[in-house]
């Protein structure tokens, strides 16, 4: 027990002449009050916000997704190999006990530790040996590891808890683009009839000699064309299907995706940049949970410096031969204490701290750079938003005035009080109007859910998170 205690003291009065270098990190994690967020709070989102929509296929399609996405599936083999590391680092802390044996046939040296007439012989020579080692983690090196190895395992979880959210996003916005294709081909369809219409009429015009040649042609050509956007818009659609298919994981078996049934959105959503927003979302709290792994990650390199105190014990046996290896008469046993210290190293470990700041530093960007990602995602999203609220009023007014203007043009045609050519300028302007009306219920539905996700997408804050801004970071 006095040498134990004489090794533990000289390892502390080492430990007091260990100089490390002066190097700190230099990146700030931005903080909240300096991003121009409102002083509301972001409304409660639900989990399964996407139900909303009241579409039950969508709701199937997302549990599907999140069932058997590959890209969801490897998050959470992440998060697996992180908690492994995590279980690997806190092994680490406890007593480790081995075992080893061996047999050898071995010619013993004649002019060695072995006497005559076994040594100059060639014999068995085995042992067998139980060990034990325990660090005692005086200057808190295991536990730096420990630390680190928690924060990158919370960080793993936050990023599954991402992937979850963003996967269940892009399904809800790649059933939107389904909705939007949907509404696009209607109005496909639609211009086609219109416009066999209007070549009918002009068919009939021609052959009553009320009108040229040339205007049944034109008409024949638009007809053609409106028939192509429609073998387009059909594409469009079944593409859409495709993107849903592969987002859930599946092939061509999944490509019987029904025509979507979206409800309005009866979702609270702010006007604002929420006071919370930071808090909201979970790849800001894993970029602040990689921050911590960084910092512990450079206590690490930091306290490399200090030196490794373990106790250390055996108990075997060893004989020459194989007959007394298992005597009581072979047994060996001893404990002690062994101490390492580093004196040169070349600059090894200066060289280890340094890489560990500037992973600390690069830590501190990247968190700052997804902050102001967040930020910009939701401006952008309400920004949109507002646009397209706008744009929906002025276009209903726009619909109804092309409807009434193509329904006077193609009437008076009918009577040859007008040229065919107010007919078809009529037409393309309804077609227009048509087609800017399907696609503004579809971007503001699309918008509301950029908004929702850039919100965090019903992802909720830990009250006891072991992650930390990095705002505490040690310097020496």
């Amino acid at each position: 027990m006095r040498k134990l205690l004489a090794v533990l003291l000289i390892g502390t009065s080492l430990a007091g002449c260990v100089s490390t270098p002066s190097t700190t990190p230099s990146e700030v994690p931005l903080k909240p009050e300096t991003l121009g967020l409102s002083t509301a709070p972001s409304p409660q989102i639900a989990d399964r916000w996407w139900t909303a929509f009241g579409d039950p296929q969508l709701n199937d399609l997302v549990d599907k997704a999140l069932a058997g996405s590959p890209t969801l599936a490897a998050a959470m083999a992440r998060v697996r190999a992180a908690q492994s590391d995590l279980s690997a680092s806190r092994a680490a802390t406890y007593p480790q006990v081995t075992f080893d044996g061996n047999e050898v046939r071995e010619r013993l040296s004649k002019n060695y530790i072995i006497p005559p007439p076994f040594g100059g012989s060639t014999r068995w020579v085995g042992t067998l040996a139980a060990n034990l080692s325990w660090s005692l983690d005086v200057f808190g090196k295991q536990q730096a590891q420990v630390d680190r190895a928690k924060a990158t395992a919370h960080a793993a979880a936050l990023d599954a808890a991402a992937a979850r959210l963003m996967l269940a996003g892009n399904v809800t916005q790649a059933y939107i683009a389904l909705d939007r294709a949907y509404l696009l081909r209607d109005v496909a369809q639609e211009t086609v009839k219109r416009q066999e219409s209007v070549f009918n009429l002009t068919a009939g015009r021609v052959k009553a000699g009320l009108d040229v040649t040339q205007s049944e042609e034109q008409s024949r050509s638009l007809l053609a064309t409106a028939r192509e956007d429609l073998i387009r818009a059909e594409s469009v659609r079944e593409l859409a299907v495709h993107q849903i298919a592969l987002l859930i994981g599946r092939g061509a078996d999944a490509y019987d995706v029904a025509r979507p049934h979206l409800n309005e959105v009866a979702l609270q959503l702010p006007a604002v940049l929420p006071a919370d927003l930071l808090a909201r979302r979970a790849d800001i709290a894993a970029a602040q949970a990689r921050i911590e792994a960084a910092t512990q990650g450079r206590e690490m390199a930091r306290k490399a410096y200090y030196p490794d105190i373990n106790l250390i014990a055996l108990a075997g046996t060893a004989a020459l031969g194989l007959g007394p290896l298992f005597s009581a008469s072979s047994l060996q046993y001893g404990a002690g204490a062994a101490i390492h210290l580093p004196i040169f190293d070349a600059g090894r470990l200066d060289a280890e701290l340094a890489h560990s700041t500037a992973d600390l530093d690069q830590s501190v960007a990247d968190y700052n750079e997804t902050v102001l990602t967040a930020v910009k995602q939701t401006a952008d999203a309400l920004t949109e938003i507002r646009t397209l609220q706008d744009l929906a009023a002025e276009q209903r007014t726009a619909l109804a005035a092309a409807q009434s203007s193509f329904n006077l043009a193609t009437g008076r045609y009918r009577s040859g009080l007008s040229p065919q050519t107010n007919v078809l300028d009529a037409q393309s302007l309804l077609i227009a109007a048509h087609r800017q009306s399907a696609t503004l219920d579809a971007d503001t539905a699309s918008a509301r859910v950029s908004l929702l996700m850039a919100l965090g997408g019903g992802f909720m804050p830990e009250t006891d998170t072991t992650a930390s801004t990095g705002q505490d970071q040690r310097h020496e």
